[in-house]
């Protein structure tokens, strides 16, 4: 049952992120009233909300626009950058609505960061554990007993899946300040705020795929733990 789950999880995944693609694509087509570009709405949005010592920077990729609170850099994709459209309007002002969390000292954008370093050590040690049992499992689990290596990846999969849930109030913050912005400021007509919306509403939805999948590998892993541990 749950490999039908976590597969059907993965096909609603796969299906969100082309809608998220073709959604971005076909706003991305549709000239903004106001002809501002993406770096245009980022610096913009910084300045009025008293922020001058984050800089907006293009890098290479589709959809690769993320807020860096290590180098207090906003990464916009080049189709944001220089897009001038309702999407990249909405893609930049979003991820200055990071920024600002970050300025703010937003608890949720707090605990997040806080957890990235144990989040990145749960996926490399589930990696590890992947190669290790393709590599050589008969020996590794004589070594190991499986239920001690179930307990370490259930800890992983636990971290990764609190890592998700939390990562979803930053996001749904993030896009609720960036459409309240551009629509107070005038950046977006009133004909092309549906467009904003609909576009960080898809963006969002992959947040929330990402969590219930973590979270359905979780008790995938908590459930073969109990069964593992009752044929002792």
């Amino acid at each position: 049952m749950y490999f039908v789950l976590i597969i059907a999880l993965m096909i609603i995944g796969g299906i969100v992120q082309w809608r998220l693609r073709s959604k971005f694509a076909k706003y991305s087509r549709i000239p903004l009233a106001s002809g501002m570009s993406g770096a245009e709405v980022a610096r913009q949005m910084l300045r009025d909300h008293g922020i001058y010592d984050v800089e907006v920077i293009s890098v290479p990729g589709q959809l690769t626009d993320h807020y860096n609170p290590m180098d207090k850099t906003v990464n916009l994709s080049e189709d944001v950058y220089y897009g001038r459209s309702a999407a990249a309007a909405a893609v930049a002002a979003h991820e200055c609505g990071h920024a600002i969390q970050h300025a703010e000292a937003y608890s949720m954008l707090q605990l997040r960061s806080a957890l990235v370093p144990v989040q990145n050590v749960s996926a490399t040690i589930l990696n590890v554990i992947m190669w290790v049992s393709f590599l050589g499992g008969y020996l590794f689990f004589r070594l190991i007993p499986i239920e001690t290596v179930l307990l370490i990846i259930i800890a992983a999969y636990g971290v990764m899946t609190l890592f998700s849930f939390v990562t979803l109030p930053v996001e749904i913050d993030a896009s609720r300040r960036a459409i309240r912005w551009i629509e107070s400021r005038g950046v977006v007509s009133p004909a092309e705020a549906p467009m904003a919306r609909d576009a960080l509403k898809w963006a969002a939805y992959t947040y929330v795929v990402a969590a219930l999948s973590a979270l359905t590998m979780l008790l995938y892993y908590v459930l073969q733990f109990m069964a593992a541990s009752s044929d002792d």
